[in-house]
């Protein structure tokens, strides 16, 4: 007997079936990421059993995360036994106490983040006052379009997993805190990302660019570019300025190094794409073709004995 999925394939083969897809396909989604780190932090939270020490299952935890959205740093996770408004309220401020205040936020329609669908009844929640007062922009999801805030949900599927796999299983929310300070640890310092730039961690990426802030104004007439290449053989990368290629002196121990450009009118900044590190800062002399390195001509001379 034939099962249904062969009948469908063969049914589409032959062109006697209308495609009336129950979701959306994934070529239709449209991708979007934040220039800048705390251009956009997102938040969610979810649930995680706890065991009991002779095994079985414990109570319900919920763990809340809030995510950089350009470099997909965890900047906050914890357990608690309920996530509630001022639990909310009071982890955005321990990861602005760290990081600083984002420009934006961006999360579902959970009534602890937003009451804009509850009718109006209670007014804002606390976050909502917080952003209101310091200028942040507050996002929040279209409902039924979870893929909005995909990162963070990204996020805590691999965070679950990895709390999964774990030998210990933990008993408490003490421990289970614990857990996930090393998880973040692992995950931001360490652990490759293969949807940033290289393959680089979180961190490289967080700690390389330069951080946006509430209210910035975005209507300063300066030319501001994040541009991503690599040193050539001579130990140099190019930058067009004002219609003219001009040639940035790095050195060729960097050759063959990719790197990220940082460019602000004629203020560069170049850092290695994989550790963050600042290969070189410079003002652009926009009538000298070559930007030399101002490190001295000709071989190393050796000291005398």
């Amino acid at each position: 007997m034939l099962s249904r999925a062969t009948i469908n394939r063969i049914l589409v083969r032959a062109g006697a079936v209308t495609p009336d897809p129950s979701k959306r396909p994934r070529s239709s989604y449209i991708r979007f990421e934040a220039d800048q780190p705390n251009e956009t932090w997102q938040s969610d939270f979810t649930h995680y059993r706890l065991t009991l020490p002779e095994g079985g299952p414990g109570q319900d935890a919920e763990i809340i995360t809030w995510l950089d959205d350009c470099s997909r740093y965890a900047l906050h996770v914890s357990a608690h036994p309920r996530i509630t408004a001022p639990i909310v309220l009071a982890t955005f401020r321990h990861a602005a106490d760290l990081h600083g205040y984002p420009a934006s936020t961006l999360t579902d329609n959970g009534m602890v983040y937003t009451v804009r669908f509850s009718g109006g009844r209670g007014g804002r929640t606390k976050l909502e006052h917080e952003l209101r007062r310091l200028g942040i922009v507050q996002k929040n999801s279209r409902p039924n379009h979870p893929t909005t805030c995909g990162k963070v949900e990204r996020f805590q599927q691999t965070m679950k997993k990895w709390l999964r796999a774990q030998p210990t299983q933990p008993a408490t929310i003490t421990e289970l805190n614990a857990l996930l300070a090393v998880f973040a640890d692992e995950y931001n310092q360490r652990r490759p990302h293969r949807s940033l730039p290289h393959r680089a961690t979180p961190a490289t990426v967080y700690n390389a660019l330069p951080k946006a802030a509430p209210g910035a104004d975005r209507t300063r007439d300066t030319h501001d570019r994040v541009r991503h290449d690599v040193i050539d053989g001579s130990g140099c990368v190019t930058l067009r300025h004002d219609g003219r290629l001009h040639h940035i002196g790095i050195g060729r121990t960097h050759a063959r190094t990719r790197v990220i450009l940082l460019v602000q009118d004629l203020d560069i900044r170049i850092v290695n794409a994989a550790t963050g590190e600042l290969l070189r800062e410079l003002v652009l002399d926009p009538r000298r073709d070559y930007q030399p390195t101002g490190a001295p001509k000709g071989p190393t001379r050796r000291p005398p004995k």
